[in-house]
């Protein structure tokens, strides 16, 4: 898939590390989002984001620019088994699910997010799934109008804790 700016495509591992790095900025900077010190493990995760690929069903998506720059990525999940969050997710039959997604601030109003968001959606059409799942915080809330634009809606029996912060799961029908 290609914007006008961008092309839409599984990373390269030797983009992994930047990846990574622009996983951590952004979610680091989202405003009241736990920070490093706060939930280790999960900056760790986004840190190796890499390693997530290693699981069966598991692609990472980026979005780059012309000049090469990864300026965007999200983690498919094409069965929920590998989905790896809390809650009845990986649960989910006939469901692709995608996490993770991250936009570099310098770019964002270009698009992108909704981008990565329909190259999920539509390796989950082509696989033949009936859903997608997702999950979002209260520090995303901007992100929610996106998915609620693109026919999510909010699934509660999907919600969980990330330790103490609230996790709250959206569904698609495809």
């Amino acid at each position: 898939m290609t914007t006008q700016t961008h092309i839409i495509r599984n990373a390269k591992e030797e983009e992994f590390a930047t990846i990574g790095k622009l996983m951590v900025n952004v979610y680091s900077n989202l405003e009241g989002f736990p920070k490093a010190d706060e939930q280790p493990q999960y900056y760790e995760m986004l840190t190796n984001i890499g390693e997530i690929t290693k699981k069966p069903f598991t692609e990472l998506i980026v979005a780059v620019s012309k000049k090469g720059k990864v300026d965007g990525a999200v983690v498919y999940f094409s069965d929920m088994t590998s989905y790896g969050s809390g809650g009845s997710a990986t649960q989910e039959r006939n469901a692709s699910g995608f996490r993770l997604l991250a936009v570099s601030e310098n770019v964002r109003g270009l698009g992108l997010g909704k981008k990565l968001s329909l190259a999920c959606i539509e390796k989950a059409k082509n696989i033949g799934h009936q859903k997608v799942v997702i999950h979002s915080t209260e520090y995303m809330k901007k992100a929610w109008r996106m998915y609620e634009n693109l026919g999510f809606g909010r699934a509660e029996d999907l919600d969980f804790k990330q330790e103490s912060l609230p996790v709250f799961g959206f569904r698609l029908f495809l």
